[in-house]
């Protein structure tokens, strides 16, 4: 049976979706204006080094993207999408609320809970989207890029609000806003389960167990216990965030594991689609390892060496977002348009084109040190020129894969594959804290990427040889830390995108019907 007839339909979509659309616009709302306070909050009020400021936004940032394994496989077998998203809005609103209380162990206690929250929220709420669409319906790339709409106003409005309450009222009002903003998600999405949008979807994955007893509580109460307990050891992660590679060889242990255990129970068909799905993270790891940088090093990069104008370097992170939104429509247009006429391109190029627009806006940040002025500031327009090339790589790739993962999964574990996809962020903003900490400058020493091959792209791209800025100023030596680490990793990032592109036949042929 059609999908279109299964379900109360509004534009073309199931219903479903503009109450999931809303319900994560309020969710990345708050996500997005605590992100974007985050590293100023730490080196201006908190008064951290750059590199402690680095390392606890890394850690914060990937942990954020680990727990939806967690969540997802908890998601699969026991609570169901509805739980879950409840469960992981109610503590991250408590963790943006408790923020304003400047204690070390409210702080990492807070990052915490927003931690644990998400995994619960984020797997489930983008699996749900998938499940409001039948396998094969052609709809699903088009309703996943307006999803991704939502996403992304929520985190264009919210770095400008939150930023605007910070400066204006304190650093404490603007983490109470996104708490509000949260709030609103948990709000939208309760309205839509009251309404009975989602018909039978997302409830409760196994009531038997659910139920089951366990020293005298229920196995799906008990999920709930353990949630609040893990966030004393997430806290911990956070705080001693220099450990954390011991953590990235657990997870990759564990991935490899159960990834393992899941190709041994599916069908050969399934088995290429599913190492398909884990190309794909793979890439995706590559792409936000460098694309992070928006909130850690390229927020300094815009408060210090950026000549901004009509918004301060928090709001810069509103300026993805809001190319996002001005553009998401006309690409969902495209995919249909393309789709109609047979030239929508494979979704293994997409990822290479993906990679190869973020390599070329990282290229264009590097570019700005050709018109940089006395104070070591370049142009605004580089900036937001250097986002908007970003942006149209990140669209042709992370709203895509978030498509191809609900659809390359085996129906039995889509919510942990997806959690798997998610995964990717967790690795890539590990691997962006160490990209950010390239940009850390020590008297005398310029970076790795200012010697040898790396040296003479920087000297091409930027118009700074390496020798000429030791005899200026800091700032300068730090504009040239920032602008070497730009343009090298998007040189990169471009290579790979074509090698992507070059060699796609083989992958696509292990995708069989998924396009």
């Amino acid at each position: 049976m059609n999908s279109h007839t299964t379900s109360p339909q509004v534009f073309g979509h199931p219903k479903g979706l503009l109450y999931l659309f809303f319900a994560e616009l309020w969710e990345r709302f708050s996500f997005y204006g605590m992100r974007a306070l985050l590293v100023l909050y730490m080196t201006k009020h908190l008064l951290y080094s750059d590199e402690m400021s680095f390392g606890v936004y890394a850690a914060y940032m990937s942990l954020v993207y680990v727990t939806p394994m967690i969540g997802g496989i908890l998601a699969d077998k026991i609570l169901g999408f509805r739980k879950a998203i409840l469960l992981g809005g109610v503590l991250m609103a408590l963790g943006h609320f408790l923020l304003t209380f400047e204690t070390p162990v409210f702080f990492y206690g807070s990052l915490a809970l927003i931690i644990v929250g998400n995994g619960f929220f984020k797997p489930n709420i983008s699996s749900f989207v998938g499940n409001l669409y039948q396998q094969g319906d052609s709809r699903r790339d088009a309703g996943f890029t307006i999803f991704y709409m939502g996403i992304n106003i929520g985190g264009a409005i919210a770095p400008l609000a939150c930023a605007w309450f910070a400066e204006m009222y304190g650093w404490h009002y603007g983490f109470i806003l996104a708490g509000f903003g949260m709030l609103l998600g948990l709000f939208v999405f309760n309205r839509g389960l009251k309404t009975n949008v989602f018909k039978d979807k997302g409830l409760v994955s196994n009531p038997i167990l659910y139920n089951e007893l366990f020293f005298g509580i229920k196995k799906g109460n008990l999920i709930i216990v353990s949630a609040f307990l893990a966030v004393p050891i997430f806290a911990l992660i956070v705080r001693f965030h220099q450990f954390e590679h011991y953590l990235v060889w657990v997870v990759s242990v564990f991935l490899i594991g159960y990834i393992g255990y899941i190709l041994k129970q599916v069908s050969k068909q399934e088995k290429q689609r599913l190492l398909v799905a884990v190309y794909f993270t793979v890439l995706y790891t590559l792409f936000s390892a460098i694309f992070e940088q928006a909130g850690s090093s390229l927020t300094l990069f815009a408060d210090r060496n950026v000549n901004l104008v009509g918004m301060n370097a928090a709001g810069t992170n509103s300026i993805n977002s809001g190319f996002i939104i001005l553009l998401a429509i006309p690409f969902s247009m495209l995919w249909t348009y393309l789709s109609k006429i047979n030239r929508n391109p494979n979704s293994v190029i997409k990822f290479g084109l993906g990679l190869l627009f973020l390599g070329l806006g990282f290229v264009i940040f590097g570019m700005s040190a050709n018109h940089v002025d006395t104070f070591a500031k370049t142009p605004m327009l580089y900036l937001v020129v250097g986002y908007l090339v970003l942006t149209i790589g990140e669209l042709f790739l992370s709203p895509i894969g978030l498509s191809k993962m609900t659809e390359l999964s085996p129906l039995k574990y889509v919510s942990f594959i997806m959690g798997v996809w998610f995964s990717a962020n967790f690795y890539g903003h590990f691997f962006a804290g160490k990209i950010s900490q390239l940009t850390v400058i020590s008297e005398g020493e310029l970076g790795v990427f200012s010697k040898g091959v790396f040296g003479d792209i920087t000297e091409f791209i930027t118009g700074i040889s390496n020798t000429a800025v030791l005899d200026k100023s800091d700032i300068f030596q730090q504009l040239y830390s920032y602008v070497s680490v730009y343009a090298s990793f998007g040189v990169m990032a471009f290579a790979v995108g074509l090698l992507v592109i070059l060699f796609s036949n083989p992958i696509k042929k292990m995708m069989q019907e998924v396009h």
